[in-house]
């Protein structure tokens, strides 16, 4: 059993500026996720090296996050909040001044990964704080406030990186976010006070090689395949051989579990309605990083010749309304629950995707844009409450194992989105054209309808609880003993 206990002696004020901290610090790291997306030619022409070799700027930091996320449960349970979130700001903090003042390629990756250790602990210490902190009646307006970091950081990353290179070089994109950086890590340390951690659980050095070898072969792997790379090891192979370590570890992990000491504990997947959301929530960001992130701006671009800038504008309505509804929905779902908003935004989620099939050259931008909106409109009703339902589920000591299994997803879930629908363009695509066309798009665009129905038939089994209640009837707090 966890020693935290179920409340933290944090008053309500007091709980407000700590989770505002926690939020505003995720928005700032996870934003560092794409802001160089727009960069990355200045970056080959001025360090000199091709831009298939820049390209591992953006790479290397999406799978060092694939490589670190699963062993935050372990992180949480045995070190204290404050800890976590010390080492998670202050490596972010040091691998930003590392980027801003990097002489040349090598050192600027080794920042970005710095930068990627960080950012991968925050996401599962913030999920982790707010289930903590805020009462179950509460939690869905909380948790939405997730969304904001999930959503609007990537979403405005490119906007903000290509204004800053509208004047400056892009050394500002670091020198601008490290006093950002520096002050949330100073008001943190000075303000997150909760006691927790501390289980003395031994780290199984053979489950972190194994889940680094799995989950970081296997988003690699899916990665190689979005971008159709060519030349070297094939794509597949990294993929296969980080799925055999998946096995091993997911093997090893059910073993250590009996003993008491898994790296990542999956006692969550015994619980119904933490299985069905996350099935969900995989879905939805298949959608969302695969087809609104790669296929949407793809299609712009390719078949209706806008530029770069107008892709990166025409998107960017949409990231925004799903992080403003973020909060709202949250707050929908404390009063009626997950069923009567997810089945709703299922039914958008798919009608959006089906409509993009009916998308072609003569489809005018402003049409595009409405598509976009419904479905991340559909998006928005689904991913909150599902993240709540799926982690409300869970007692109160695999809640951080629970955060670092729906942080590892989006990872994986982003990979497998891109290489799915990048690999269906290429392979529909008229003469096997290097980049894919007109009708390879339309045929990815119906496949992303398909996930989008299947999405809908299983939001039927999203039950119907009463907010704050576990499946079982029983309420969180009853669960957690």
């Amino acid at each position: 059993m966890s020693t935290q206990s179920r409340t933290d002696p944090v008053p309500a004020r007091g709980t407000g500026a700590l989770i505002a901290v926690l939020v505003g610090a995720a928005f700032v790291m996870i934003l560092n996720e794409t802001i160089l997306s727009v960069a990355l030619r200045d970056l080959s022409v001025d360090l000199d090296v091709p831009t298939t070799t820049v390209q591992w700027l953006t790479s290397g930091f999406l799978l060092t996050m694939a490589i670190v996320i699963p062993t935050t449960g372990y992180l949480l349970d045995r070190f204290s909040p404050r800890a976590v979130f010390i080492a998670s700001v202050g490596s972010f903090t040091a691998g930003t001044a590392i980027c801003g003042f990097a002489p040349g390629f090598e050192v600027l990756l080794v920042g970005r990964v710095v930068q990627a250790v960080g950012t991968a602990m925050m996401l599962p210490l913030l999920m982790t704080t707010i289930l903590r902190l805020i009462p179950p009646e509460r939690r869905g307006a909380m948790m939405g406030t997730i969304m904001i970091v999930i959503a609007v950081a990537p979403a405005v990353g490119p906007t903000i990186g290509g204004a800053v290179l509208s004047g400056l070089s892009w050394r500002w994109m670091f020198w601008l976010v490290l006093p950002l950086a520096a002050i949330a890590l100073a008001v943190g340390a000075r303000r997150l006070r909760l006691e927790g951690g501390g289980r003395p659980v031994p780290l199984d050095v053979a489950s972190v090689l194994l889940s680094a070898v799995g989950f970081g072969g296997l988003v690699y792997g899916l990665s190689a395949i979005g971008k159709g790379s060519g030349g070297g090891v094939p794509a597949w192979v990294p993929a296969v051989i980080g799925a055999v370590a998946l096995v091993a570890f997911v093997l090893r992990q059910l073993r250590l579990q009996r003993e008491g000491r898994p790296l990542l504990d999956l006692r969550p997947f015994q619980q119904r309605s933490f299985v069905v959301a996350l099935v969900l929530t995989a879905l939805v960001l298949l959608s969302l990083i695969g087809v609104a992130a790669v296929l949407l701006p793809l299609y712009l671009q390719t078949v209706l010749g806008v530029s770069t800038v107008v892709s990166g504008l025409a998107v960017l309505p949409g990231g925004l309304l799903m992080g403003l509804l973020g909060r709202p929905v949250g707050a929908l779902f404390d009063r009626v629950g997950a069923r009567p908003l997810v089945i709703p935004g299922a039914v958008l989620m798919a009608g959006g995707l089906g409509l993009f099939s009916t998308m072609g050259p003569g489809t005018p931008l402003a049409v595009v844009i409405g598509f976009h909106l419904i479905l991340m409109a559909g998006l928005s009703l689904m991913m909150t409450p599902l993240m709540t339902e799926a982690l409300g589920a869970l007692s109160e000591d695999l809640h951080s194992h629970g955060s670092a299994i729906l942080s590892t997803l989006q990872q994986v879930a982003g990979a497998m989105g891109t290489a799915l629908f990048v690999t269906v363009a290429a392979l529909a695509s008229a003469g096997a054209a290097a980049a894919p066309d007109a009708d390879g798009l339309h045929a990815a665009f119906l496949v992303a309808g398909a996930v989008g129905v299947i999405a809908l038939l299983l939001s039927l089994l999203v039950r119907s609880t009463k907010p704050g209640v576990t499946a079982g009837g029983r309420t969180a707090t009853e669960a957690s003993h």
